[in-house]
């Protein structure tokens, strides 16, 4: 039986978590939550946040985030999970 495309096996952990270096000086969206329309760096590169929802396991708040690409679904994210420009504010 060989193992399907979608298997979890196959999703490093580096896969899942933005790394804090990719980003100089930003600061994590648990620290800075991030405005609708705010643009934020995630495990899939720059994003724009399009819905500020519930709070997930770990306290932040679940964000709804879309690509550039205008082909690209929206997905979810911890806010804990995403990088924000402090200088922002």
């Amino acid at each position: 039986m060989s193992l399907s495309a979608n298997s979890s096996r196959r999703i490093r952990s580096t896969d899942l978590h933005v790394d804090p270096e990719a980003r100089p000086g930003w600061t994590s969206g648990a620290v800075r939550l991030p405005d609708i329309g705010e643009r934020v760096y995630c495990t899939e590169g720059p994003a724009e946040v399009t819905r500020v929802l519930g709070k997930v396991s770990d306290g932040s708040r679940l964000l709804e985030l879309q690509l550039p690409d205008p082909a690209a679904r929206p997905f979810y994210a911890a806010a804990s999970n995403v990088l924000v420009d402090p200088a922002r504010y």
